[in-house]
């Protein structure tokens, strides 16, 4: 998979691709919005060319606050978003070329106030969901918040994936309406993070098409 082309898919207008890009920058500039004076820490898993964050980050008043880490296996796809970092004078978002899988690239910067966890659902077995969803109690501040998107095809694991969130001590904040086919959930954390244990990995990347081929 060429994951550089890929994000063009994005750039289709009105695609579902773009709509959830859109709604989770949304989410993300209504969490900054709501968080407290003074610095704050943001990480994303499989940050992919960080349109996310970077997508809101720019134009945003508290994008001075934000200190940022982009975890990312694709070189190509972090050198684009290092670039577009920079161009827009954020020094404090990093992108590192790292599996994302592995919670020792989160050190230092956890618990953040912000945990994006877009496209990654969908690319993984369900146990590794479970897991990874279990792994946010060390990646999110008491207060932070988890951005987190999963498709709703068959079979749907939306309800699934905010049941196992909120038998973690997480609140459902907001999820999509169940006639959207990407849906994008937030939940806050209610409960005191857990220390982060290095060496630790929540999931094995599988890939959309490989699990679809397998049911």
């Amino acid at each position: 998979m060429d994951w550089q082309t890929w994000h063009d898919r994005y750039d289709t207008r009105d695609s579902p691709l773009a709509r959830r890009l859109l709604t989770v920058q949304e989410r993300i500039r209504l969490a900054l919005d709501d968080c407290p004076p003074g610095p704050l820490r943001v990480v994303s898993l499989c940050a992919g060319q960080g349109r996310d964050l970077l997508g809101v980050l720019p134009g945003h008043p508290r994008r001075l606050d934000v200190r940022a880490r982009l975890v990312e296996l694709d070189p190509k796809n972090v050198d684009l978003a290092a670039a577009a970092a920079r161009s827009a004078g954020l020094h404090e978002v990093e992108a590192v070329a790292a599996d994302a899988a592995l919670l020792d690239h989160y050190d230092g910067m956890a618990p953040a106030d912000i945990v994006l966890i877009c496209g990654v659902f969908g690319n993984i077995a369900d146990p590794d969901i479970e897991r990874t969803v279990d792994a946010s109690t060390q990646l999110c501040k008491t207060g932070g918040r988890v951005i987190w998107t999963r498709h709703r095809k068959d079979p749907d694991r939306v309800p699934l994936i905010c049941k196992w969130f909120e038998e973690r001590g997480f609140d459902r904040e907001w999820v999509t309406d169940g006639d959207q086919l990407q849906a994008v959930g937030v939940h806050r954390f209610g409960s005191r993070p857990m220390p982060l244990q290095l060496g630790t990995r929540m999931f094995s990347f599988v890939g959309y098409d490989k699990l679809r081929s397998a049911t």
